[in-house]
């Protein structure tokens, strides 16, 4: 039964397909099926135990170096290098668990979104029973507020509506109906004879036979899919791995010939040993997990405040390399309020302004203003707004409706005309009604008013022009032509055409006749258009996505025609194609894959189909972020690079399987998000070229020292002494930089590219070998002066020059002075800091005794000042002829 259509069937064919009768299953018949079929509820799979899921963080290869460095400390005595450095490991290694388990809650959310029970016909009889013992065949009974239990085929459908938001994405609610739907293949948004496990009845009652439980129904594929979905590793990680390989492997060779060459000169194997292990951890950035991480918490704090909630500290960084985001429309591109922006009445256009539930706005005919007690406009609105079960209300958050949102925007429509809704329902009480019905496709209620009893109808335009035999215009009823239908029918496919839903208006006056005969001899008024209209901020945030070489593209499950026009006006659809669920699905993978760069608009699709464009995108190795709310949208948020989920009207599911999370539902907090990715990858790119420039100047200075036949310039402890403590602080404060001019006016990242390029490089030997040359230079100079004074030199003079160094690394082409010396309030706390740890060794006795030092006079200190800041100097030099240099290219 798993590839049946269900929808194409009669109900009797139903019935016999699922081997049933309308009085459903026999309690003996139910239990065989159940252990044929299995519970309906949805599976989970195995889960990777919590320690091999914690072993899992220690498998990169830096930790991997560290932990061997730290366990060689132990082994050789010296403890507190070997506690700092696990401290560092076990921090990042906790950090990265906690999110791998978190990640696993998906799927428990999907299985609680699965309804408790189930109200069902078994021998004839209703009966309640767990959700979880229903089968296919059985016959269920559906209510207003019921959540649906598992998929099925309707068999009665009275005045019945569903929300299926949570599934498809759809933001109107579904009317339902029991005929059969003809088509190859419809949509499951479209299926209007289904319901589906885990939504819901939202209005009137219903009847239908189960054709599928558990794994089978469209829920269960989502969970399927979910388990199918493997998290590709992020730019940063990748990129981060890479060097850390590079790195590591350069300093096991280098501290190996270099031990070498000591033990040939006459060191002892011991001494060697123990300075090559303190090598290694000089040359390897071991501060790096640790100063990475508080850098992602710190982007991830701030973040907060933009209306953004990180899950997973990388997707922090993975914006900052994001090319593609395919954007949900409803309540992300738009308001999520549906808004009445023409009327049509008196052979008259007006347009209406004002946006959302807030009423406030003009009328205006050909851009000039219209008064709002035009009597046309007063007749038409009111009709609305009597013919109406929804209400208006201000609360503190802002103004709500509370109802169904098309009737809500009547209202708001009226309250703009100047209408008081409570005085107008108070004049005119309603005596009866005819309810909306899906076949009806209408609503009428009936009203004592100062003219007597008068019926107001609402509905579909065809519907309610087929019950007038008068029309409302230049101030008197008059029998409607055809030529009048037709010019109305011409003015809503005009109306239409910009993806207005459109409700035609008309009304009756009514002289002792019966219920039966209301809806005939109406007389016509008018029609409405409305609109989720877009929000007004996105259509800005969508040009600076443009400018930072960003594609915005729409996918959504609502109708091509709307999606369209809200694509048009946003600034997302220019020149590109528009595709919808059926027309991808006819695709081959390669025709997809030719064309996928040209679809700037995804309408009415599903689940499979937003994963087919995750799978496009990443073969042609663009970074994509996804957004989404609905147990639809998880997969394909849990496989995209970046999975954005709505906070507001994002459920469970999708927020578990999503990187982060927008508290406030808008695109714009996406553009926000992205610059703070992208900023916080330059920082991570500054810091990492700080530390490494500093690593490579030491070290250059260590190489040259014992190749040229000198002492060993630092003790082993001093080495690890630097490199753990003394880098931290400074670095983390490179990690706090704002954003810098123009960073959202760049391309994206290539995510194939090194987190080091080639300017980093070109800094890091460069500087490296500036740094080397001073150091060294002092060193030489003091040994007239003995060993352990020319090695305190070395000590002071290289812990200032990194120091210096910190305030170059601030940026790559901006001079300090344009920076400004106190933009980044951090670095110089950080800087005073590091004096004083190192004024602290040089005079306090017995952290003189430990780090093998002499204290300092005003000469020393001067000199070493003035060799370190050359540092400086030199860097803001070199800025300033490179900034010449791109004026006179530019």
């Amino acid at each position: 039964m798993e590839d049946m259509q269900w929808y194409k069937l009669t109900i009797k064919e139903t019935l016999n397909s699922v081997g049933t009768t309308e009085y459903g299953l026999s309690d003996e018949e139910a239990e065989s099926r159940l252990t044929k079929f299995g519970p309906n509820q949805i599976e989970e799979e195995e889960r990777t135990p919590a320690w091999l899921l914690l072993l899992e963080q220690f498998k990169s290869f830096l930790i991997i170096l560290l932990i061997i460095a730290a366990g060689i400390s132990i082994v050789i005595g010296e403890h507190i290098e070997a506690i700092a450095i696990m401290v560092i490991v076990i921090l990042a290694g906790v950090l990265g668990f906690i999110q791998g388990y978190r990640a696993e809650k998906a799927l428990e959310a999907l299985k609680k979104m699965a309804a408790l029970g189930a109200t069902v016909v078994r021998d004839g009889k209703e009966k309640e029973i767990p959700a979880e013992d229903l089968v296919p065949g059985d016959i269920i009974s559906l209510r207003v507020g019921d959540k649906i239990p598992a998929d099925g085929r309707l068999l009665e459908a009275i005045n019945m509506k569903t929300d299926e938001a949570p599934l498809t994405g759809e933001s109107q609610t579904v009317d339902k109906t029991t005929q059969v739907l003809p088509g190859h293949e419809v949509p499951v948004g479209d299926r209007k004879n289904m319901v589906f496990m885990g939504t819901n009845v939202t209005y009137g009652r219903g009847k239908a036979v189960i054709v599928a439980t558990g794994m089978e129904t469209e829920f269960g594929k989502i969970a399927r899919m979910l388990q199918e979905v493997k998290e590709p590793k992020t730019p940063l990680q990748i990129s981060i791995d890479r060097a850390a390989k590079w790195i590591g492997t350069l300093a096991i060779i280098v501290s190996a010939v270099i031990g070498l060459v000591g033990i040939f000169r006459g060191y002892s194997f011991l001494e060697m040993f123990i300075w090559v292990v303190a090598l290694v951890v000089a040359i390897v950035p071991e501060a790096l997990p640790a100063v990475m991480t508080i850098t992602l918490a710190l982007g991830v704090r701030r973040m907060v405040k933009r209306n953004v909630l990180i899950r997973k500290l990388q997707a922090v960084e993975t914006l900052g390399s994001t090319s593609i985001i395919c954007s949900d429309k409803t309540g992300t591109l738009t308001e999520d309020q549906m808004t009445v922006r023409k009327i049509w009445v008196n052979k008259r256009f007006i347009e209406v302004d004002g946006v959302g539930y807030k009423p406030t706005g003009n009328f205006f005919i050909e851009g000039k203003l219209l008064d709002s007690q035009d009597i046309y406009l007063k007749k038409l609105l009111t009709i609305g707004a009597l013919c109406n079960d929804s209400q208006l209300h201000n609360t503190p958050e802002g103004w709500t409706i509370r109802g169904d949102p098309t009737e809500g925007a009547l209202l708001v429509a009226a309250a703009k005309a100047g209408i008081n809704l409570e005085e107008i329902v108070s004049h005119n009480p309603r005596k009866e009604e005819i309810p909306f019905s899906s076949e009806r496709k209408r609503m009428t209620t009936i009203h004592s008013t100062h003219n007597g009893i008068v019926a107001n109808s609402k509905g579909a335009l065809e519907v309610i022009l087929d019950t007038c035999s008068y029309i409302y215009q230049d101030g008197a009823e008059r029998e409607i032509t055809h030529q009048d239908k037709e010019n109305v029918l011409r003015c809503a496919h005009q109306m239409a055409t910009g993806a207005l839903r459109v409700l035609g208006m008309s009304y009756r006056v009514l002289n002792g006749h019966s219920l039966k005969e209301v809806e005939s001899d109406m007389v016509f008024v008018g029609m409405v258009g409305m609109i989720d209209p877009p929000r007004k901020e996105a259509k800005e945030a969508i040009e600076v996505c443009k400018g930072a070489g960003i594609k915005p593209i729409m996918i959504t499950g609502d109708h091509k025609l709307t999606a369209e026009a809200i694509a048009k006006e946003l600034g997302i659809l220019k020149s590109g194609l528009i595709l919808t669920g059926t027309e991808l699905g006819a695709l081959t993978d390669g025709e997809f894959e030719r064309i996928v760069e040209k679809v700037e608009v995804y309408a009415r699709v599903s689940p499979n189909h937003k994963l087919r464009v995750i799978d496009a995108f990443t073969k042609k190795a663009r970074v994509v972020a996804m957004t989404g709310d609905g147990v639809n949208d998880a997969p394909a948020l849990k496989k995209a690079a970046i999975g954005i989920a709505m906070g507001i009207t994002g459920t469970d599911v999708s927020k578990e399987a999503s990187d982060m999370i927008l508290t406030d539902d808008n695109f714009v907090s996406i553009i926000r998000a992205v610059e703070e990715g992208r900023t916080i990858f330059a920082n991570i790119r500054k810091f990492l070229t700080y530390l490494l420039t500093c690593n490579m100047g030491a070290v250059l200075a260590y190489v040259v020292a014992m190749l040229g036949g000198l002492p060993l310039p630092l003790t082993a402890l001093q080495i690890l002494f630097i490199n753990l403590i003394m880098d931290g602080p400074l670095a983390i404060t490179l990690g706090l930089e704002l954003p810098e001019p123009g960073i959202m006016k760049q391309p994206p990242r290539n995510p194939k590219a090194n987190i080091l390029n080639r300017h980093s490089l070109f800094y890091i030997f460069g500087v490296g070998f500036w740094i080397c040359a001073v150091v060294l230079g002092v060193f030489i100079w003091a040994m007239g002066e003995g060993k352990e004074y020319a090695m305190t030199m070395f000590f002071v003079t290289l812990i200032m020059l990194r120091t210096f160094n910190a305030f170059n690394c601030r940026s790559a082409t901006s001079s300090l002075f344009k920076l400004g010396l106190l933009t980044n309030r951090w670095l110089i706390p950080a800087f005073l800091l590091t004096m004083f740890v190192m004024f602290s060794i040089l005079y306090v006795p017995f952290l003189q005794k430990i780090f093998e030092v002499v204290p300092l006079n005003l000469k020393d200190w001067s000199m070493a000042f003035l060799a370190s800041v050359t540092v400086l100097i030199v860097v803001e030099i070199t800025k300033f002829l490179q900034e010449m240099r791109r004026k006179q290219n530019a």
